[in-house]
């Protein structure tokens, strides 16, 4: 079951609209710091898509709630990388994966971004969801403060492989918070799938764009 009283929030338009030749960068501000991310078109993973915004929003307005200075953060599905570049801003030591044909774009904007700032240096992993977990991300080995996955729940097949991934890295004491666009019944679905596995807190909801912010957590035996 669903717990929690969100707090109902508006997308702020923290992008500035350039005059620019390229189509493709977007420039962001977060943490007083302007990010510019440049998207493709080719790939799903490619463009920032609301829930990363709703949840870099997030992140910064509630830094004491949750405080991810020195915590080990993974982002799961990181396509363009701002929300793993808004997390390295606010001090974490951040891992960004996605599929293989995303890191080229993935890694661009992350060392771009964060090459000149004193902080943790990010990492960037090829991560398939369902794929190699036991051998590429122990357990014994990793252990994440913090899981983000914003947009991961769209028209695709892979939603068991993604809960099978989410359910991977989620041990006591980790916080998967997750930012979706609830578009589809199938969106609903999986939001009922993830409330049968974790206790599962509604943190907040962008009515405008359909978005909604959960907090969830492995369950106490």
């Amino acid at each position: 079951s669903l717990t929690g009283s969100p707090v109902t929030l508006k997308i702020l338009q923290n992008w500035v609209p350039r005059v620019s030749h390229y189509f493709d960068k977007e420039h962001y501000t977060y943490v007083g710091h302007q990010i510019v991310i440049q998207e493709s078109i080719e790939h799903f993973g490619a463009v920032v898509w609301p829930g990363a915004l709703a949840l870099s929003q997030y992140l910064e307005s509630n830094q004491e709630q949750f405080n991810l200075k020195d915590k080990k953060v993974l982002e799961i599905g990181a396509g363009t990388g701002l929300l793993s570049i808004v997390a390295c801003i606010l001090g974490a030591h951040v891992t960004a994966t996605d599929l293989p044909e995303v890191l080229e774009n993935l890694s661009y904007n992350i060392s771009r971004n964060t090459q000149n700032l004193n902080m943790h240096k990010p990492e960037v992993r090829k991560l398939v969801w369902g794929e190699g977990l036991d051998e590429d991300f122990p357990a014994s080995t990793y252990h994440y403060d913090f899981i983000l996955a914003t947009d991961v729940v769209y028209h695709h097949g892979a939603l068991d492989p993604l809960l099978a991934t989410m359910v991977h890295f989620c041990k006591p004491g980790t916080v998967l918070l997750w930012a979706n666009k609830f578009r589809f019944s199938t969106d609903y679905e999986f939001l009922e799938k993830v409330c049968n596995i974790f206790n599962t807190t509604i943190l907040a909801e962008f009515p405008e764009s359909n978005v909604k912010l959960l907090k969830a957590t492995v369950r106490k035996n």
